[in-house]
């Protein structure tokens, strides 16, 4: 399993030290907890975080930034919505660039066609084909409704 991510997220922390940039050296110690707390899960079982788990752990940690700076906009809290947003774009910083609309529609055609996908029934096998090759690159939430028109 290739851990250049983990090494990456390593590097980053030791430069924000570095320069003492106490925010991002913030965010990048709550992703380091982050993946030591799955690591410990899957100790258990012998395994470690590789980079694909990695990348699913940046992806939640940014979902549920997101929708904490909502709610702080909505509570008139727009320090603290900052605050998350800026959290945001560090982690961003080692996410694999997001899929455009087009790419993303062109990437369950190509999903549905491999699976050989014909009804809804189908739709698990098209979004573990779709989650095994672009964790990180793109919305599941909303690619689900992509994949239910076409299969639907």
């Amino acid at each position: 399993m290739s851990n250049d991510l983990r090494a990456r997220i390593t590097d980053a922390l030791k430069e924000a030290m570095k320069a003492k940039d106490a925010a991002r050296l913030g965010t990048l110690r709550l992703i380091n907890a982050a993946i030591k707390d799955q690591d410990i899960a899957l100790r258990v079982d012998g395994k470690s975080v590789g980079d694909p788990e990695i990348l699913a752990i940046l992806g939640k940690m940014v979902k549920q930034r997101q929708e904490s700076a909502r709610a702080y906009e909505e509570g008139g809290r727009l320090e603290l919505a900052e605050r998350e947003l800026a959290e945001v774009k560090v982690i961003e910083d080692f996410l694999p660039a997001q899929l455009s609309e087009k790419e993303a529609e062109a990437a369950v055609a190509a999903a549905i066609k491999d699976v050989g996908a014909e009804s809804i029934r189908d739709m698990g096998r098209v979004m573990g084909v779709l989650k095994g090759k672009y964790t990180g690159q793109m919305d599941f939430g909303a690619v689900g409704p992509i994949v239910k028109a076409r299969l639907g």
